[in-house]
């Protein structure tokens, strides 16, 4: 049971660091581009990731029947997380932790298409009730004021949590034989090589080296912690132990962002965003029931 409880600490504390990875992105977008967070984030994160496969004797010997699989994977990630930080470059990072727990009504749906997995009368309800809240929230309580155009921070949020259920998807069909740690490491490294082109100019590389204390506490935030040991954390518990189980904890990671939204970037938090959000929450719930 102490083992289990030990587990239950690990999944929440990466939960609380993927919770404030909004507020690290808000940070790092004050003097960096969102491709070139999205690349330091990565250097960081594989660095970080080989160290330690280093230090725990893992072999880093990759099979070629694998290869296309990560690289796969590895396009979708490197997009998602492009998207995500670039909408959340044009809204609140408390917007932003609310609609990206939308992500596993996605997933319900893409079963649906792919799987044939069936939705039950309560998942078509928290599919309902989910949308119904998204659009409360993004509308700040006002149907008819939603734009594409105003809103378009929201609207790419959104579509990250439509992304990471295509990953979720292609992930569920992809069998790679590999430790946790080595499969996430292998993951970002193509991501890595996937995101470099992209970010080699003078302007990147300007603000990269004229970047402030702060800046870097965020980009290395979000590399060691969020992407290195987050990840790695929440494989092994998905290997461990039940998905639905694990799957709970991220009912918290909004929460965890609106609070530190709140205190480190002073970010209102008004009536209509946590009704939206609550509803959000409970139509995810329904959904996962």
């Amino acid at each position: 049971m102490k083992t289990n409880y030990f587990k239950y600490f690990l999944i929440l504390i990466a939960v609380i660091f993927w919770g404030n990875s909004f507020i690290a992105v808000k940070i790092a977008l004050r003097e960096l581009a969102p491709v070139t967070i999205v690349t330091l984030r990565l250097i960081i994160a594989v660095s970080f990731l080989f160290i330690a496969g280093k230090f725990l004797r893992n072999s880093l010997a990759i099979q070629k029947k694998n290869f296309i699989g990560i690289l796969i994977l590895a396009l979708i990630a490197a997009f998602h997380i492009w998207i995500q930080i670039t909408g959340v470059n044009y809204t609140t990072a408390a917007n932003s932790g609310w609609i990206i727990g939308t992500a596993p009504v996605f997933m319900a749906i893409l079963g649906l298409i792919f799987f044939r997995e069936k939705i039950s009368f309560l998942k078509l309800l928290g599919i309902i009730v989910a949308i119904l809240g998204l659009l409360l929230l993004v509308g700040k309580g006002d149907f008819l004021s939603i734009s594409l155009i105003e809103n378009k921070g929201d609207f790419l949020v959104l579509f990250s949590s439509f992304t990471w259920g295509v990953y979720s998807m292609v992930n569920k069909k992809i069998s790679l034989s590999y430790p946790p740690l080595m499969t996430i490491f292998y993951l970002f490294l193509f991501m890595m090589l996937i995101m470099l082109p992209f970010s080699l100019s003078g302007e990147a590389i300007y603000s990269v080296i004229h970047l402030s204390v702060n800046g870097w506490i965020a980009v290395i935030f979000l590399g060691m912690f969020c992407s290195g040991i987050s990840y790695v954390i929440w494989a092994q518990a998905l290997r461990d132990m039940e998905s639905a189980r694990v799957g709970a904890f991220l009912y918290l990671e909004p929460f965890v962002t609106v609070l530190s939204a709140w205190l480190l970037l002073n970010e209102l938090i008004t009536p209509v965003m946590m009704l939206g959000g609550i509803i959000i929450i409970i139509g995810v719930i329904l959904v996962n029931k």
